[in-house]
């Protein structure tokens, strides 16, 4: 995996440099995922990472990776949401000041949040104009170094130890489903995955209205789209990037699709009977093991849970999930 941007030992020294800073996060399990699956399903809980969200890890190896010069002049990043958090954290946490470009209409929890950290918040209309040139004009004026949220070898890196993680908590997997936005964390994992049980596939899992991915994957070069509307508002990526299409297009097996509507539906199973909260780009890899989307049946089957920052204004103004969701939770998952 040489002619990729990372290598497994690249996921192990950013593992080594999280270590005692970024949770390590649970495997949780649920009976009632299983009976309705046939599969035994292991949920690596991203949720509970530091800011809520996998992206910690990336943006922390990230940056504790840049020279004393470049992190006193500080960083910048664009984000819906979750990776600002994160680089607004892992930058406090070293001693860097961040200045993080969101689109308006992001969250309000996560622009909150950013700013909570202390990052400076430089908002933008994703619709009608062009983050990463946005973002490009603020390093080059300010002499900040640019850390994209997906695109780039130290965050891919970092984004691969939640794979790391799992199998070393889990066991040999049959499977591994992992979201898929920009394809930070997919190709991470893959890496891991390939590395540590080379027999399990790897399937990424994105959005209906935001599928460059699969696109991608399909033509064998980088399909770019218009800025997708989906619920799953760390997935509304235009493209792949880079660096990470290379690492997806070698080593994964599949990309798939699933409905706003299929994220909703687990989303309230996550509440109702695993009783943990899951925003929907976080369901986006369960939603398929769950609607069938993926054959787990008879499996070991990995699944990513990636953050659980939810909008709930946002989420309360799409239609709701189907009534069957409202059923008697189980007790409590095992760890």
């Amino acid at each position: 995996m040489s002619e990729f941007a990372l290598t497994f030992a690249d996921i192990e020294a950013a593992h080594g440099r999280l270590s005692g800073i970024a949770h390590r996060t649970p495997v949780l399990t649920s009976r009632s995922a299983d009976e309705a699956s046939g599969a035994r399903l292991l949920f690596k809980c991203e949720n509970f990472q530091r800011v809520g969200a996998f992206k910690f890890r990336g943006a922390y190896n990230a940056i504790s990776l840049l020279s004393p010069d470049r992190k006193s002049a500080g960083v910048v990043t664009y984000s819906s949401g979750n990776h600002a958090q994160a680089i607004a954290l892992a930058a406090r946490l070293l001693g860097s000041h961040a200045v993080i470009v969101m689109p308006h209409d992001a969250p309000a929890i996560k622009v909150e949040a950013t700013r909570g950290y202390g990052a400076e918040v430089v908002l933008y209309d994703r619709y009608t104009e062009d983050r990463e040139a946005i973002s490009r004009r603020l390093a080059e004026e300010r002499g900040l170094t640019l850390i994209p949220p997906y695109d780039h070898p130290d965050v891919m890196a970092g984004q691969g130890t939640t794979a790391k993680e799992l199998l070393e908590d889990a066991g040999p997997l049959d499977l591994l489903l992992v979201p898929l936005g920009g394809g930070g964390l997919l190709s991470g994992c893959a890496v891991a995955a390939r590395t540590l049980c080379p027999g399990c596939a790897v399937i990424g899992v994105e959005p209906e209205a935001g599928d460059d991915g699969l696109r991608s994957l399909r033509a064998g070069r980088i399909v770019h789209i218009d800025t997708p509307e989906t619920i799953a508002d760390g997935a509304q990526t235009r493209h792949l990037g880079e660096y990470t299409f290379p690492v997806i297009q070698g080593l994964i097996d599949d990309i798939v699709t699933v409905s706003d509507a299929e994220l909703l539906e687990t989303m309230a199973f996550f509440t109702g009977r695993m009783k943990i909260v899951v925003e929907p780009t976080g369901a986006l890899a369960a939603a398929a093991a769950l609607s069938g989307k993926v054959p787990v049946r008879g499996k070991r089957v990995g699944i990513v849970v990636s953050g659980g920052n939810v909008d709930w204004a946002r989420i309360t103004r799409s239609p709701g999930p189907p009534a069957s969701c409202g059923s008697p939770a189980d007790p409590a998952p095992a760890g």
